[in-house]
């Protein structure tokens, strides 16, 4: 089964927040570009191969009536706005659950959502 890895920051220190990533050693940084270098490279994941910029960017889009409505910003709170995602082949959701688990951002007060794909 397929699975959608979506990371949400939270208050996981990135580049994006050049103060709390401050906060971080050399070797702590080093440490986080390793774990998602890592977890790339296990077998089964497909990385996205795009970063996203940071949520204040987003543009929410709905159609209302047949109207096209646009917000500036996540839907989300930004809080948890989605960061980026991956796919992984697995056996079972608790493979995927393992996965999760290894992603900086998870443990580092960030999340990570875990979908099942629909394959048709």
């Amino acid at each position: 089964m397929k699975y959608m890895l979506l990371i949400q920051f939270g208050d996981a220190p990135t580049p994006y927040s050049p103060e709390e990533w401050g906060r971080l050693s050399e070797d702590e940084q080093k440490a986080v570009y390793d774990g998602y270098k890592e977890i790339n490279e296990t077998p089964g994941v497909t990385p996205s191969d795009v970063q996203l910029q940071p949520a204040e960017a987003a543009t929410t889009v709905r159609v209302q009536d047949g109207k096209t409505l646009t917000t500036d910003g996540p839907f989300v709170a930004v809080k948890e706005a989605l960061g980026g995602w991956l796919m992984f082949e697995a056996e079972d959701i608790d493979a995927a659950i393992e996965l999760a688990a290894r992603i900086p951002a998870a443990r580092m007060g960030g999340a990570v959502e875990v979908r099942p794909v629909v394959e048709y």
